[in-house]
């Protein structure tokens, strides 16, 4: 059956409602309202970003892999103004200061495949670290109301790309998340034509997602799924793209089997997730094409940890697989972003995965870069985030020792400056 062709509602309204329901859903609705609502959706509040100096620290610039002892960082509106030696800058005479005496100092960390359906779970994020991610979608678009929570009150949330809804074989409850999705409900074999997919990426263009998120393979996180089972096809995937392309937009796919990694490469995804069977073959293509690889390390060696005996061996058995796969990548010039897959409430810090991806073999630097400089890239925040350096957001952590000795530092950050305002 296909799906009658449909425009979505008029865009003022649909963005205010489907914002009030994510945002209610989400648990932002508190600090997304502020006096008066309008016709164009819930009053805006300015953000609350601050003015500081980190002063004293190590500093280390990702891009560069410098280290800049007795550094200063001058931050003005939540955006870095200066950052150096403390005899090359100058540090206003009213600031506010930091005192980094002892501590590292680096670019607050980019999490780029993460699921943030609540306030807290964003907030949480933000203070282990990630104060930048990329969404890996939601049920009832929750990034949506999480990314403005963020414009807001980006103490409460990494500044975030929304991926919407996934656009997946079987939307189970997820048909309930906007109007235009219930059509599909009728469909026997699920969203599978071609009208069927075009109809969810419109949907989520419509509802103003940064990103596409869809699938080639099933879940390994469930136990009576086979994640080397293809879902899509290479011209179901290329339908995805191409539809995401006209409106301007990258796609993420979730992938396991070595021919659904090819497939949806070579369908023209942006970035490959998890990815533990990818070949050479496609890692050449990637590499040819610039197509990202994001593991999500954290997630499959996390399965070897739950009380499921099938989840546990598929974790054993998946994990050193995928790290031959990273060090395979990272020797062939794929560009690497770092990204935990954290979801149902439960966020594992930024820092574990820089922690895999250095136990995969890269350096501590290259470790590093994959959830800074790399990442940044990925998600086209590159000049905002991924580096302290002027222009750039005033996102810092403090840690405890050298991370370019021992990444586990990253872990666990002593301090989370948020668009300059100390956590």
């Amino acid at each position: 059956m296909c799906v009658e062709p449909a425009p979505p509602p008029p865009g003022r309204l649909t963005r205010r409602g489907v914002l009030a329901a994510s945002a209610a859903l989400a648990g932002t609705a508190t600090a997304l309202a502020s006096g008066t609502a309008t016709a164009a959706g819930p009053a805006r509040r300015p953000a609350r970003t601050g003015d500081l100096v980190v002063e004293g620290g190590t500093l280390l610039d990702p891009a560069t892999g410098d280290v800049t002892e007795d550094a200063i960082v001058v931050i003005r509106d939540g955006v870095v103004r200066a950052a150096g030696p403390r005899d090359r800058v100058d540090i206003p005479a009213d600031a506010h200061r930091l005192d980094a005496h002892g501590r590292w100092v680096l670019p607050g960390l980019i999490d780029a495949h993460i699921h943030l359906n609540t306030a807290a779970e964003a907030r949480d994020a933000v203070r282990q670290g990630a104060t930048s991610a990329r969404s890996g979608s939601t049920n009832f678009y929750q990034d949506i109301a999480v990314r403005e929570l963020a414009r807001q009150a980006p103490r409460h949330a990494p500044r975030l790309k929304a991926a919407g809804v996934f656009v997946t074989p079987d939307l189970g409850d997820t048909v309930l998340a906007d109007p235009d999705l219930t059509p599909l409900v009728r469909l026997k074999d699920g969203v599978r034509s071609a009208e069927a997919l075009r109809r969810v990426v419109s949907v989520n263009l419509a509802r103003g997602v940064d990103v596409v998120k869809t699938r080639v393979n099933e879940r390994a996180g469930l136990a009576d799924q086979d994640p080397l089972t293809q879902v899509y096809s290479h011209a179901q995937l290329s339908e995805v793209v191409a539809a995401a392309r006209r409106g301007g937009k990258g796609v993420l796919c979730h992938s396991y089997s070595e021919k659904g990694c090819h497939d949806a490469v070579t369908a023209g995804i942006r970035s490959l997730e998890h990815g533990v069977f990818v070949g050479e073959r496609t890692l050449h293509e990637m590499r040819r094409r610039g197509t990202y690889f994001t593991p999500t390390l954290t997630a499959i060696a996390g399965l070897a940890e739950t009380s499921d005996p099938v989840l546990a061996e598929r974790g054993r058995t998946f994990l050193p697989v995928l790290e031959r796969a990273v060090l395979a990548a990272h020797e062939l010039g794929v560009p690497l972003a770092a990204g935990t897959d954290s979801s149902g409430g439960s966020i594992d810090p930024i820092g574990r995965e820089v922690e895999l991806m250095r136990a995969a073999g890269l350096p501590a630097l290259d470790a590093i870069r994959t959830a800074t400089t790399g990442a940044a890239r990925l998600l086209g925040l590159d000049g905002t985030a991924g580096r302290l350096a002027r222009g750039h957001a005033g996102d810092v952590l403090l840690l405890s020792g050298d991370p370019l000795a021992d990444v586990s530092v990253l872990k666990s950050p002593l301090r989370v400056v948020r668009s300059g305002v100390a956590l």
